[in-house]
């Protein structure tokens, strides 16, 4: 087994979280902040103690960009942090207008998919296609190991199937792009647009040639919600979904709300220089994959992708190295490459950023390192994992802008397929058609 990073430093206080700020299409005006509800403000880059104070004021920490931290909470709450000599200021509404037409069985929050709605979809589209989709249980969520409900993790394989496809087994014929969402669960939006992937390829096998070209040599594996007890505590919440970040693993301590570990700083790849505090949204658990969500998606894509990378940090992927890997989150416009876990460069950097900018002239995203973009350091992060583990090409999207009807956690569900998923289409497009030979660039 090739050794990985674990590195021995501990994060002191609460981390803020990733990421950024809107370049692209302008949205509606905020709404007014005098609301009673939820609302995202701005203060200058919180220190670790600071954040943690503000934390345990109420506010909910979200997201990190330059100079600027963004903080959830009500007026009540602005106006507490006032008082301790904060200058929190209205950035948007966390929750966008719902109409109630939109609502149907099975959704919540105008039309977003519950997980078991996600489960049923994914079940109805292997057993009408056949020829083109196969259905895999990769694993549990950490309730179903509890035998508290819970779920399994699914992925789906959409190629048009030969002998030897859609197996569990690294040595496939065709190269493959493996892509997953919803491992935060609040960022609700990216099982959306992965599910618009899997519509686009099924439906499009016979009828479109990009398409079907791309089925018939590449095969394409999706994890549409990688952290599905998370997302039944979001759902829960109906119009005014909840912000679940974690999973629901309340092993830790008494956090109230913030219970969970971080799924995406849980990585068994230089796992351990995030926050050791259970109640934090950065909260990395009490060791290296230590939640059955992590192990899942580690396991699987081990199975999916062959081992192309030395065991030195400094080893690059040969240049003739395939597949490519994808983990959608949300907010930022940001298409992040390795590494997060440093400020160095990956040996393979020339190559991620070439094909970073090729994905970028499709959803105009801005491509760089965790520097580059958040400008803080990651660990235990899954797109490290699948580079520095395995050498595969691998990306972290970070959709939507920061606000507006189609920014933050929660945008409008309208915005999903007049927004979201068209300018990402091309670039998960432009990601699959380069899995043979990511670096090649």
């Amino acid at each position: 087994m090739k050794r990985r990073l674990v590195t021995a430093g501990v994060a002191l206080g609460v981390v803020v979280a990733a990421t950024g700020v809107a370049t692209l299409t302008a949205q509606a005006d905020p709404i007014d902040p005098a609301s009673p509800e939820l609302s995202t403000w701005t203060v200058p880059r919180l220190t670790p103690d600071e954040a943690a104070e503000l934390e345990a004021l109420g506010f909910t920490l979200a997201h990190e960009h330059g100079g600027e931290s963004h903080i959830i909470g009500d007026e009540a709450l602005a106006d507490e942090a006032r008082e301790l000599g904060y200058d929190p200021e209205f950035l948007d509404t966390v929750y966008k207008d719902v109409p109630p037409s939109a609502e149907q069985e099975g959704t919540y929050y105008g039309g977003y998919r519950t997980v078991d709605s996600y489960e049923a979809d994914l079940q109805a589209v292997a057993d009408a296609n056949p020829d083109l989709a196969s259905l895999h249980d990769i694993g549990d969520s950490w309730l179903k190991t509890q035998g508290q409900g819970g779920h399994d993790v699914y992925a789906i394989c959409l190629t048009k199937i030969a002998a030897g496809d859609c197996e569990t087994d690294p040595d496939s014929a065709k190269p493959r792009f493996s892509l997953i969402a919803q491992m935060h669960a609040r960022e609700i939006a990216t099982g959306e647009v992965a599910w618009r992937w899997i519509e686009k390829l099924v439906n499009g096998y016979g009828t479109d040639a990009e398409v079907t070209e791309l089925m018939d040599t590449t095969e394409i594996w999706v994890v549409p919600v990688a952290n599905p007890d998370g997302v039944d505590i979001v759902a829960s919440g109906g119009d005014d979904p909840i912000l679940q970040r974690k999973n629901a693993n309340d092993t830790a301590g008494s956090c109230g709300d913030a219970i969970g570990v971080d799924l995406n700083r849980n990585s068994s790849f230089a796992w351990g220089d995030d926050s050791t505090n259970p109640c934090s949204e950065t909260y990395q658990g009490a060791s290296a994959a230590s939640e059955p969500e992590t192990k899942a998606v580690e396991d699987w894509l081990r199975a999916l992708h062959p081992d192309q990378r030395g065991e030195n940090p400094t080893d690059a992927a040969p240049a003739d190295a395939r597949d490519v890997f994808i983990t959608l989150h949300s907010y930022g416009e940001y298409i992040i490459v390795p590494w997060g876990y440093t400020s160095d460069v990956a040996p393979n950097d020339a190559g991620l950023r070439a094909l970073g900018k090729a994905m970028s002239d499709s959803n105009g995203y801005f491509v760089g390192t965790n520097d580059d973009t958040v400008g803080y350091s990651t660990s235990g992060t899954t797109d490290d994992f699948a580079y520095g583990e395995l050498g595969v090409a691998s990306f972290t999207f970070e959709i939507g802008p920061d606000s507006g009807n189609c920014g933050g956690f929660f945008p409008a569900f309208s915005c999903v397929d007049d927004s979201l998923w068209p300018e990402n289409e091309g670039a998960l497009m432009t990601a699959a058609q380069a899995a043979a030979a990511p670096y090649a660039g």
